[in-house]
């Protein structure tokens, strides 16, 4: 079946994503033939009062469009009133907007990639709360998007708040084991020497998928928070308690899906590390590091981190891919991949739920002497 049935693929980089989508274009490029590019030029300048515009530069009358947001990306900056000013998620939110507004409908379809979701731990009410993610999905689906695609949303639940629309929550599962592989060459992957534990309860149903898809023993921690005090716009965690079979000796992969100050994170190391942990390996889809790395480059001097893997779908500073303890976990294929299957209007459910590329991955490992189970 052509590819023109589902209209021109088109392919748009929000500030600050230029290099992921020109990883993304070349895949598409090489496995359709062609050295036409399918990256749009598109824009959102700014006055010196801060306001913007969004500016396309090409018609994308009959489309399909693909437009890549990282809305944490704050490496890119703009001028207001002759200050330098990072770019916030509001401010990514809003250019993402003006971007659909810029293509007036003309496009036949719309699929927004928004790697870590937009106000994604505002996803629930309590008391007089506003609804920020739900909110924020309804106004793309009211702005004409088909189909939103999310990594490791916080709490995937939050696309009730589109019953009738897309909403991909994608898990780079079969990503992250391979680059630990690759990056742990002693590693004995089995429940004598392996064990992965959930920082949380919220966490469980992903710590649950590596635990069966790897058949390795699975431990939780329970975060014991002050509901009395609210300190940057969260309870504080008072203790971290926890719950599972013993860790003496075994090297324990930590499964998050963020790091935003890694406080959790490591006092869960130290706990372990108490309790007789080999090695710890923590696992989260999205780094912020908002606290800074110097607690994570303490944390590896005393043995309580050896390895931090995250995705490379949002903002990385340089300084970060620096950190020897740091792993970064490529998922630019993978997203090219989810690309070319939409456009074609194939299924992703073997893309969602890779299970035996796993297996086919550390069955190969194993054979060739990489890996022991």
């Amino acid at each position: 079946m052509s590819d023109a049935i589902f209209g021109d693929l088109s392919l748009i980089a929000m500030k600050g994503c230029e290099p992921f989508i020109g990883r993304v274009d070349a895949y598409l490029k090489e496995w359709r033939g062609t050295d036409k590019s399918f990256i749009v030029k598109a824009g959102c300048p700014r006055f010196g009062s801060g306001e913007g515009k969004g500016i396309i530069f090409e018609s994308l009358r009959g489309h399909d469009v693909f437009i890549l947001c990282d809305v944490f990306n704050y490496g890119v900056t703009y001028t207001m009133y002759g200050k330098e000013v990072p770019m916030s998620p509001d401010d990514h939110f809003a250019d993402l907007k003006r971007i659909i507004g810029a293509i007036g409908g003309k496009a036949k379809r719309i699929t927004v990639i928004m790697p870590m979701l937009y106000e994604g731990r505002q996803h629930k009410r309590s008391s007089r709360e506003s609804l920020d993610c739900a909110m924020m999905l309804q106004e793309l689906v009211n702005m004409g998007v088909s189909n939103l695609i999310t990594f490791d949303a916080h709490d995937a639940r939050v696309q009730n708040a589109i019953p009738l629309h897309g909403f991909d929550n994608v898990q780079p599962t079969y990503q992250m084991i391979k680059a630990l592989i690759r990056n742990v060459p002693d590693l004995v992957l089995n429940a004598e020497h392996t064990t992965i534990v959930s920082p949380d309860e919220g966490g469980m149903n992903r710590c649950m998928y590596f635990s069966s898809v790897l058949k390795l023993d699975l431990g939780m921690f329970y975060k014991r928070r002050n509901y009395a005090v609210i300190v940057n716009g969260r309870n504080p965690i008072e203790a971290h308690e926890y719950l599972g079979k013993p860790v003496e000796g075994k090297d324990v992969i930590i499964v998050d899906d963020m790091i935003s100050s890694g406080d959790s994170i490591i006092e869960i190391g130290e706990k372990l590390k108490d309790r007789g942990a080999k090695r710890i390996f923590a696992f989260t889809s999205f780094g912020l590091f908002c606290n800074g790395l110097e607690r994570f480059d303490s944390a590896y001097e005393r043995g309580v981190i050896n390895k931090v893997f995250t995705t490379n779908l949002i903002y990385r500073p340089e300084e970060l891919l620096q950190r020897e303890w740091y792993c970064e976990v490529d998922l630019c294929k993978y997203v090219a991949l989810l690309v070319d299957s939409l456009h074609r209007d194939e299924t992703i459910s073997a893309l969602l739920d890779p299970v035996q590329k796993i297996h086919s991955f550390v069955d190969r490992c194993v054979a060739e002497g990489k890996l022991k189970v």
